[in-house]
């Protein structure tokens, strides 16, 4: 999960002088033989003409394409463990441009008919948490997290900042002072139903343009307390962490009951630690992208699986290598046209509705029925996050 943030790093291209020569060549003339007489030439015979051979129909290719088609989902139970439907997105709001009303109510509409009925709302600062937990006292098939994301390292300092400017303390003081402001957003009863896991947190060093690793290694292990005094489970953020992210989560593993790393893209390698320290993996269209990932997707046991859509973000797409496993097309406008149809998506965002497409390339990749796919990413994800059915 990630939201609204605008890199700050620009480039500039080299300019290349690009220089080129013409070269005319003037051909000497071809010398003429002396003429000489020459007998006439006898005619050739024709050739008879063969009768032309009836081509044959080639025979088609059988190609794997999605279709818009009219399926029975009634029967399946979706949980999506990545929602970040507290995004502007979904507010209309795109790169600070409105373009449509709210449509919440509508993209949860969509998603109960593709078989999705619960939903976890991820956040990645407390304003953000705050916007998903008031989300969640919509249905009693919501819920949210709670926690700092790897990206928004520096929202900490920024909060700081705001409440007293010119005062300098240790940068390590600053960031427990959040955490003390997560703990007491925790402690209140009325949302302990609502706060089922720790994070969105965790490290990302292939955006370090929004928190260099100092910051992110500040900002992570603090989680692993909170969890400790809850009893919560983690979710978990990890990419091109070299290593340390791993090691975070073995030093502190003792501290929490379980936890998820969620939207995984890892080798194989990375998987197996993973596995070996008791973790849930979550599955996107983000771990799809690559034939390496399908090989990796392939290796994660069942019942350490979730499925997920990570939404606005990691949509399966047709450059992905997993979309030729995708049996189901969504209709799509460009967000200029979305009116909030209940029929097409806009083009610009993901929505829940596409964890459909997620179950059918997993399904494909493991050779296991869509509906035991389903049902046992279901079982996991109440069972980690300690909710009923």
């Amino acid at each position: 999960m990630f939201k609204r943030l605008l890199p700050t790093r620009l480039y500039k291209p080299s300019l290349v002088n690009l220089h080129c020569r013409y070269f005319q060549e003037q051909k000497a003339p071809i010398p003429v033989p002396p003429t000489t007489e020459e007998k006439p030439s006898e005619p050739k015979p024709k050739k008879q003409q063969q009768p032309k051979k009836q081509q044959q129909p080639k025979p088609q290719q059988a190609t794997v394409t999605a279709q818009t088609i009219e399926r029975d989902f009634s029967s399946l139970k979706l949980f999506d463990i990545a929602a970040n439907l507290s995004d502007d997105r979904f507010k209309g709001v795109y790169y600070g441009t409105s373009l449509h009303d709210p449509d919440f109510d509508l993209v949860i509409k969509r998603a109960n008919k593709y078989g999705v009925r619960k939903f976890l709302f991820a956040a990645g600062y407390i304003e953000d948490a705050l916007d998903s937990y008031k989300l969640s006292l919509g249905s009693e098939d919501f819920y949210c997290t709670i926690g700092v994301h790897p990206c928004r390292a520096m929202e900490p300092f920024k909060d700081y900042e705001r409440e007293h400017k010119g005062e300098e303390i240790p940068r390590e003081e600053v960031v427990s002072r959040y955490i003390t402001k997560i703990d007491k957003l925790i402690e209140a009863s009325e949302r302990r139903d609502k706060f089922v896991a720790i994070g969105e947190c965790g490290l990302d060093y292939d955006r370090l343009e929004y928190a260099d690793k100092e910051t992110q290694l500040l900002a992570f292990p603090p989680h692993f307390d909170l969890a400790h005094k809850y009893q919560l489970p983690m979710y978990l953020h990890s990419r091109a962490t070299e290593g340390d992210f791993a090691r975070l989560v073995r030093e502190n593993r003792h501290k929490f009951p379980t936890g998820v790393v969620h939207s995984f893209t890892g080798d194989i390698g990375e998987l197996r630690e993973l596995l070996d320290m008791g973790l849930y993996i979550g599955v996107n269209g983000c771990s799809l992208k690559t034939e390496e990932n399908l090989e990796m997707v392939k290796q994660i046991p069942l019942e350490r699986i979730m499925l997920e859509t990570d939404c606005p973000y990691c949509d399966i797409r047709n450059s992905h290598a997993s979309s030729k496993y995708v049996k189901t097309a969504i209709p799509k406008v460009a967000k200029e046209k979305y009116k909030c149809s209940t029929e097409k998506l806009n083009k610009d965002r993901n929505e829940p509705c596409t964890m459909i497409q997620v179950l059918e390339v997993v399904s494909a990749l493991k050779g296991v029925s869509e509906e035991e796919i389903a049902q046992k990413a279901w079982e996991n994800t109440l069972s980690m996050f300690n909710l009923k059915e």
